[in-house]
């Protein structure tokens, strides 16, 4: 759940300890329908780690005999495993000599060494992990791994950082702190509109399943071209952000023979079952604002 998501999230609901109760192992994981796990990830994001969640439960069961492997090489083996979270599992579950590198860490490694190293790109990657391989201490990995990253947090912060109280300052090159880390840029920002319907029929609400790679299985609202909700009436706007895009989604009530066009990937769902769908958080917004 912390790929990608702040602790503040996750625990927001206590999120991890609900997810945790629904599904106590391995088998439960497995065995579960892909929207009912999309479902106890509801709002979270980043909705692959969840299907590789999965993926994983099936592959340690099936291949490793119900036991996580506890090397970081073994641990990249598994689906949506990558280099930091393998050295993380190795390291904290296992106190294997793995390196690992975080956003904390890599502030820390530049400060340290004083580099201009853009740690967006392939080479500044490349270099923070020779950096942390080489002054991991092989003798206390969990220690270590655990100790740099809470520099980060509360000594070498992005802004106004603590340096004088900071436990690595007598080592520390840097004397612009705050100019480090560098990165290549980010993406521009591409604004965008949504064109929502809202129609309910007989105790239905007519939504639509995502089938692209990264909502797929969520439900949505069924959307349309702006030519198409012109004469129809704006009952709902909100604003959200998804990656690089800023949208503006605007709902218009459906009534008539819009309604009656569904696409292919449109249903109708009976209200009762909204709770139990998972559904995109801006739409479940919406829903929740506009449903009875």
């Amino acid at each position: 759940m912390l790929q990608q998501t702040t602790v503040a999230s996750v625990r927001a609901g206590n999120r991890f300890e609900k997810f945790l109760a629904e599904f106590p192992n391995l088998q439960s994981i497995r065995d579960a329908p892909e929207e009912q796990l999309l479902k106890a990830w509801e709002g979270l994001g980043y909705y692959n780690r969840v299907r590789n969640l999965q993926k994983t439960a099936r592959a340690v069961l099936a291949d490793w005999g119900g036991e996580f492997p506890r090397s970081a090489a073994e641990l990249e083996t598994l689906p949506g495993v990558g280099p930091y979270t393998a050295g993380a599992i190795a390291s904290f579950a296992f106190n294997e000599a793995a390196p690992i590198v975080d956003g904390n860490i890599a502030r820390v490694l530049t400060r340290l060494f004083d580099s201009a190293v853009e740690i967006d790109t392939t080479a500044g990657r490349k270099q923070l992990w020779e950096w942390a391989g080489l002054l991991l201490d092989k003798e206390h990995p969990r220690l270590y791994n655990s100790a740099l990253m809470e520099v980060g947090q509360v000594f070498c912060r992005p802004r106004q950082p603590f340096c004088a109280s900071c436990p690595l300052a007598e080592f520390c090159q840097t004397r612009e702190p705050e100019g480090l880390p560098r990165k290549k840029g980010k993406a521009k920002t591409v604004v965008v509109t949504e064109y929502a319907l809202f129609a309910r029929r007989a105790g239905k609400i007519l939504l639509a399943r995502e089938s692209g790679s990264r909502r797929r299985g969520f439900y949505r609202l069924p959307l349309r071209e702006e030519e198409e909700v012109a004469d129809l009436e704006l009952v709902h706007t909100s604003k959200y952000a998804i990656t690089k895009h800023r949208v503006t989604l605007q709902v218009y009530a459906a009534v008539g023979a819009i309604a009656d066009r569904r696409q292919e990937e449109e249903e109708w769902v009976p209200v009762g079952e909204l709770a139990r769908l998972p559904l995109v958080a801006p739409v479940k917004k919406v829903l929740t604002d506009l449903v009875d």
